[in-house]
């Protein structure tokens, strides 16, 4: 079921029989594919097998202005608000929100949002590369729970960085969210799904692959933070340019080795794509 707005589907929740439900909630910025398919479906499976009483797996779709650090980025971002419905229903959502910016920013868009620190979770890898990026997306996320005001919240690994980011916000802000994590889906061949790969052309959908293939040698190395250096060059012989590929905390994103507890994080572009992925270490 579509709605324009939270104002909307609130109404459609507290008068009827979903009143009272376990809210399971799946924030996307559109452009759906089979990884949100996983997110969505997990919510469902939860819904279907731990609650007693009404549960509402719910969908939100808005393309958050304030994240993008490059705007061409934001202009180029594929809005398919038909697609993303069809693929969320069959999905298992019960209700697929489409915001208006007017309600996301009542006051309008701002140029610059609040700045958050939460240590190297905001200003490390991603931090670093796309400034101000974790502002706009604590800026939106924030603003969405309190008009979801959900049980249970639903986010990718593929995003790793973000994940960690958005369970700090919440454990701050937000008593009574759970927020449940969700392994990456990946395209045959390994490569994590996301909304650029319907950038890459052929080929390069099919080298990008190299990318997850480099990122498990490295997490399979005796030395994970030595290899990175190599596995680099690697990518960079392969037609990758990279920006970043190292070994960090997955919970605090320090660098201090810490056995069992460690990731390899990359971002790299291909054909100007801009592709991040991640992978834990075996050690």
């Amino acid at each position: 079921m579509r709605f324009l707005g939270f104002a909307a589907w609130r109404e459609h929740l507290n008068g009827g029989p979903n009143k009272g439900a376990t809210v399971l909630f799946v924030p996307t910025m559109g452009a759906l594919h089979e990884g949100h398919g996983d997110l969505i479906r997990a919510a469902r499976k939860m819904a279907d097998e731990h609650f007693e009483g009404p549960s509402h797996v719910v969908v939100s779709v808005f393309i958050n202005p304030t994240q993008f650090d490059e705007q061409s980025d934001f202009a180029a971002y594929p809005a398919t608000p038909e697609d993303d419905l069809r693929l969320a229903e069959q999905a298992g959502a019960d209700a697929v929100v489409f915001p208006g910016v007017s309600e996301m920013y009542p006051e309008g868009v701002p140029g610059q949002v609040d700045a958050i620190d939460y240590g190297p979770l905001t200003s490390s890898l991603e931090g670093a590369e796309r400034r101000g990026h974790f502002d706009g997306v604590v800026t939106v996320v924030r603003t969405l729970m309190r008009l979801v005001q959900p049980d249970w919240a639903f986010f990718g690994e593929k995003d790793w960085q973000q994940l960690a980011v958005i369970k700090k916000l919440v454990e701050l802000e937000f008593e009574g969210i759970e927020v449940v994590p969700v392994p990456t889906k990946r395209e045959r061949g390994g490569l994590a799904m996301s909304s650029r790969n319907r950038r890459l052309s052929p080929p390069q959908r099919q080298g990008a692959a190299a990318l997850f293939a480099t990122l498990m040698r490295v997490a399979d190395s005796h030395d994970p933070s030595a290899a990175c250096s190599e596995a680099a060059q690697s990518l960079e012989s392969l037609g990758f340019d990279v920006e970043y590929l190292t070994v960090a905390q997955g919970d605090s994103l320090e660098t201090k080795w810490v056995s069992g507890k460690m990731r390899v994080f990359a971002a790299v572009r291909l054909g100007g794509v801009r592709l991040i992925d991640n992978v834990a270490c075996r050690q």
